[in-house]
């Protein structure tokens, strides 16, 4: 699954890596909605690379990531 749109945290600096197109879609397992984030220039240019490099969407490595920070914290919703 791979996004076009360019993202909306750099307008200077268009990227052919593909985002998050902020739309609802249907997934097998879950409703997906969209949300939005501040994240670090560095972080943001570091991630569009690798994306470019492995051609899966960034927005699947963030998901990802929000898994694996549910995994480690515990899925109960309380404070770690």
């Amino acid at each position: 699954m791979q996004d076009g749109n360019v993202s909306p945290l750099s307008v200077d600096t268009p990227s052919s890596a593909p985002i998050d197109s902020g739309e609802r879609r249907s997934a097998p397992e879950a409703e997906v909605v969209s949300t939005h984030v501040l994240v670090p220039e560095e972080q943001v240019q570091k991630l569009r690379e690798l994306s470019r490099r492995s051609r899966i969407a960034q927005s699947e490595y963030l998901r990802e990531a929000v898994e694996d920070l549910l995994a480690k914290y515990g899925r109960g919703g309380g404070t770690p």
